[in-house]
């Protein structure tokens, strides 16, 4: 996608997003076009999976640059410092609680995996882990396509089961 399709499509996301933060429909759009401009050097050095969400986060990052540079600004306007004080708050906390999510949910994957019998769980770790086909699988078993495509099945049901009931237990 070029980047003026872009602008056309998420041009009154960004826009919105500065209009919160900045307080100033002029500067709004001076910084939008700016976010706009700094896209098409970031577009090349990041791989983006989730564009709608990475160019909310650009646009908000952009705008409380801006805030830290112009200070002057901050201080004569102190709803506008608490704002970004809380939204720099709010944003570490996210940060830090996603990472703490993240790395229970794996523990408690890799404990619901250890459950699976031998051959669900290989089969689950070669599929899902290391992402190998079920021709790949196939041949570093010795399995046929039957037994893989029912271990890999039978194992996802029973890793749910195996979650669902830990979640209840932790309930």
């Amino acid at each position: 996608m070029l980047v003026g399709e872009l602008y056309e499509r998420y041009m009154h996301l960004v826009y919105g997003v500065c209009l919160k933060y900045l307080g100033n429909a002029e500067d709004s759009r001076d910084v939008t076009i700016e976010i706009f401009e700094k896209l098409l050097v970031d577009l090349k050095r990041h791989e983006v999976k989730y564009f709608k969400s990475w160019l909310y986060s650009v646009a908000k990052n952009h705008c409380l640059m801006k805030f830290r540079k112009d200070k002057s600004r901050v201080e004569n306007h102190p709803e506008l410092q608490q704002e970004l004080i809380s939204v720099m708050e709010w944003d570490e906390n996210l940060h830090l609680s996603d990472g703490i999510l993240k790395e229970e949910k794996l523990q408690e994957m890799e404990a619901a995996i250890l459950q699976l019998s031998p051959d669900q769980r290989k089969c689950i770790e070669l599929f899902y882990l290391k992402e190998k086909s079920y021709q790949e699988i196939m041949k570093e078993t010795g399995l046929d396509f039957g037994q893989v495509k029912s271990f890999i099945q039978n194992g996802k049901r029973n890793l749910k089961l195996i979650l669902t009931k830990q979640h209840e237990q932790r309930h």
